[in-house]
């Protein structure tokens, strides 16, 4: 069995005040899920926090009950069950990144539907699975309004997102690997990816060795020491001082 050690810690508002985590965690025999609800603005919907723990529900059921199901149709069928249970539809609902980490005796799934990245770290060296759709779009300037948001999301040409049209699980990223041919394996929301991708904190080797030798913690009190340093974003443009952090460390090495 592989080692597990997941970190986790709650950011804050837009108005910079604690509030409860809007990332979740799903942990069953043989996969790890990281889920990121996404802030919402629609007063009349509920939280991202709210859709991302059903959402979390339901797939550890899913994997619970077939554990050696395809991973897009484990999504899929979960999009569909809170969609059906609370009456949520297309275009009018919270949502949540996924990130999905399932293994075998044989083989390691991995699944990526919006910014929460998978890393791989194995016999041929790093693979990072990340969904680049949404950055593009945002550093591409087609992302200037909320309308421009609510319009590309779940769209062609725009990003992809769990929400409630069953059909984005078919637009996510996907990898398989040998298990023989992998060490180790990272998840993270993007509170903690963005230490890589925008403050140049540290490479993701670095963040494996990091979380080696002191602990997956240890790598979320780095991306905050760097925040604190920056509380009011000069050096890094944001809209919260810190957003959740959920980061997941898979060592397949014991086996």
């Amino acid at each position: 069995m592989p080692e597990i050690d997941i970190a986790e810690r709650p950011g804050v508002g837009l108005d910079g005040r604690p509030r409860p985590t809007e990332d979740h965690v799903v942990t069953t025999a043989n996969a790890v899920v990281l889920l990121d609800g996404a802030t919402e603005f629609r007063a009349e919907l509920p939280s991202g926090g709210w859709y991302a723990s059903r959402l979390a529900e339901h797939l550890h059921a899913g994997l619970t009950s077939d554990p050696f199901a395809d991973l897009g149709d484990l999504l899929a069928a979960a999009i569909a069950g809170v969609a059906s249970e609370h009456g949520l539809r297309a275009g009018n609902s919270p949502s949540s990144t996924v990130a999905m980490l399932r293994w075998t005796t044989e083989r390691v799934d991995a699944l990526v539907l919006a910014d929460s990245p998978i890393v791989a770290f194995g016999r041929t060296g790093t693979t990072v699975l990340a969904d680049q759709r949404l950055t593009r779009l945002r550093d591409g300037g087609h992302l200037r309004t909320r309308a421009d948001v609510n319009r590309l999301r779940n769209a062609e040409n725009g990003f992809w997102v769990a929400e409630a049209d069953p059909a984005a699980a078919e637009h996510a990223l996907r990898a398989r690997w040998a298990r023989a041919d992998i060490d180790t394996v990272l998840l993270a929301t993007d509170g903690v990816s963005v230490g890589v991708d925008d403050y140049g904190l540290f490479d993701w080797t670095t963040v494996l060795r990091l979380a080696r030798e002191r602990g997956a913690k240890a790598v979320l009190d780095a991306v905050r020491e760097a925040e604190e340093a920056d509380p009011d974003g000069a050096r890094w443009p944001r809209t919260k001082r810190h957003d959740d952090q959920a980061f997941a460390v898979i060592d397949f090495t014991p086996d």
